[in-house]
C-alpha cells in the first residue's frame, strides 16, 4: 500500500536543480489521533520540535499563511508558509514555504495519514514527501539528506506525541502511570 499511496498522493515534478523524496513513519496510534495533530496548520509546535511559535494570518482555509519561529540550533529563525491543501476526508496536508530566512527555497511538502491494522490494533502510516531547490554550493544528495533528517525528527516527535495521546485515551487518569510502567 505504501507505494500506492506515494504514487497517488505524493506527485512532485522536480526540476534539474531540485531534489525530491519521501519519508514513511509507522505510528502506534489510531489515525484520528495522528490526524488531529497533523491537520493543525496553526499549531505545528504541538509535534514539530524545532518550532517555537506559530502565528496564522487568515482563517485556516487554503491560502492561509503562517509565520513560524524556529528554535535556535538550525540555520534559520523564521519561515513563512502557505496552506496549499487540507483534506479531512483523505487526510492530506499540503504546505509551501513562501519566505523566511533559510535556504529551503521553493519547498513544498505533502503529508498523508493512512490507517493500518497491525497485530489487530489500529495504527497509522504517515508519509511526508517534499520537493525543494538545491542551494548553491550543495548537492542534491546533501540537500535531500538534510531535509529528510528534519522530517524524520518531526515524524519521530509526531509518533511520540500521538502514542502518548493514545495511551492517555485508553486509561482513566488514575491508571495511566501503572499502565505506562507495564509497557
Amino acid at each position: 500500500m505504501e507505494a500506492q499511496y506515494i504514487c497517488r498522493y505524493h506527485k512532485h515534478q522536480p526540476s534539474e536543480h531540485q531534489c525530491s523524496s519521501s519519508v514513511v513513519k509507522h505510528i502506534k496510534a489510531p489515525v484520528d489521533i495522528v490526524w488531529s495533530l497533523v491537520r493543525r496548520f496553526d499549531q505545528p509546535q504541538k509535534y514539530k520540535p524545532f518550532v517555537s511559535q506559530c502565528i496564522v494570518q487568515g482563517d485556516l482555509n487554503i491560502g492561509s499563511v503562517r509565520e513560524v519561529n524556529v528554535k535556535s540550533g538550525l540555520p534559520a529563525t523564521t519561515s513563512t508558509e502557505r496552506l496549499e491543501r487540507l483534506d479531512d476526508q483523505e487526510h492530506i496536508l499540503g504546505v509551501k514555504i513562501v519566505g523566511g530566512d533559510h535556504r529551503l527555497k521553493n519547498y513544498s511538502s505533502i503529508i498523508t495519514v493512512h490507517p493500518e491494522i497491525i497485530d489487530g490494533r489500529s495504527r497509522t502510516q504517515v508519509i511526508e514527501s517534499f520537493v525543494v531547490d538545491v542551494p548553491e554550493g550543495n548537492t542534491q544528495e546533501e540537500t535531500c539528506y538534510f531535509v529528510k533528517a528534519l522530517i524524520n525528527c518531526n515524524l519521530k516527535s509526531l509518533a511520540d506525541v500521538s502514542e502518548r495521546m493514545a495511551i492517555q485515551s485508553q486509561f482513566p487518569p488514575a491508571n495511566r502511570l501503572l499502565c505506562v510502567e507495564r509497557m
